[in-house]
């Protein structure tokens, strides 16, 4: 897989990209569902079992075998634990206390993070300049939509907010450690379903340890129908899409993801949760996007492209 930065998308592609972003941001819609009925372990528990189910019949029809040996899984489970087991509960806690198009926002850090995990841990991921100012605008979204809240003291709403934003470092972590996959020749399918197995097996015992679930009133339909969505959707799916733009289009175009989820989490929360975002949340996501387009580098490439070809015209 190469990262394809200056490689235009299909409309294909695009298309992709567009259902990956409704699916991703649909996963914050479905734990608003969910989260008033179920508990936070007993959700993630179903979201990456129902998955592992999922993947591991794509797994036998596409005639894919997954590696045996500890080393693997080893990184599995260390990969089960960064990408989902714990950004999962951290989100869906949080979600418990601060709206759904609020915890994407706060989600679309990750990209921010990432290049700063990937500064200190790497040695081909430095910090150019282009990037620390778009850590630095992102920052100052996060502090613009917490940091009233925190002056009035830590409640939930603001202690859910910093939930979703450790979920974030988190996965910043997954994705740096996730690079020693493809070194491993590992495919990105099979790295899928180990995860999500391995998060299966992390997390079921202290589900049913410490939530007892079999002893919960029965849920409704619409429960069940989300979690089914956020499970089959927003994770199976999601990850077989992610894969398949990955490899074609390249992660510097995949990064686009990360400006449309918010947008379909905040009108899915609005549509159907009756949920509205302050101006000071609107300003965040604002810098937020700002961070990500000056961390992404399109915006200025087209600026430096166009700028160089006006002074050709121009000295022509």
């Amino acid at each position: 897989m190469t990262d394809a930065i200056n490689k235009a998308m299909t409309p294909l592609e695009w298309g992709l990209l567009l259902t990956l972003s409704v699916l991703w941001g649909g996963s914050f819609f479905f734990v608003g569902v969910a989260v008033d009925a179920l508990p936070p372990f007993t959700i993630v528990v179903l979201r990456v079992g129902l998955a592992a189910v999922a993947l591991q019949l794509l797994l036998l029809v596409m005639r894919v075998r997954l590696p045996n040996g500890r080393r693997p899984w080893a990184a599995f489970f260390a990969m089960g634990l960064l990408n989902n087991l714990v950004p999962f509960c951290l989100i869906v806690w949080g979600q418990g206390h601060i709206a759904s198009g609020l915890a994407a926002i706060l989600n679309a850090t990750t990209p921010l993070f990432t290049v700063v995990v990937a500064h200190m841990l790497t040695v081909d991921e430095r910090l150019s300049v282009g990037r620390l100012l778009g850590v630095v605008a992102g920052l100052a979204g996060v502090v613009a939509m917490i940091g009233p809240e925190l002056l009035d003291g830590f409640d939930l709403g603001a202690l859910g907010q910093i939930a979703v934003l450790g979920a974030a470092l988190s996965y910043a972590f997954a994705g740096v450690y996730g690079r020693r996959f493809r070194r491993m020749g590992i495919s990105p399918l099979a790295t899928a379903t180990g995860q999500v197995t391995a998060s299966t097996v992390l997390l079921l015992p202290v589900a049913l340890l410490v939530e007892r679930p079999w002893t919960l009133p029965l849920p409704g339909a619409e429960v069940w129908l989300a979690m089914l969505g956020l499970a089959l959707f927003s994770t199976a799916l999601a990850y077989v899409l992610y894969f398949r733009i990955l490899a074609t289009a390249g992660a510097t175009n995949l990064l686009l993801v990360t400006f449309l989820i918010p947008i379909s989490a905040v009108l899915l929360g609005a549509l159907f949760l009756a949920e509205r975002l302050a101006p000071a949340h609107i300003l965040g996501m604002a810098l937020i996007g700002l961070g990500l387009a000056a961390i992404d580098g399109r915006v200025a490439r087209l600026l430096a492209i166009t700028l160089a070809g006006r002074r050709r015209s121009a000295a022509s």
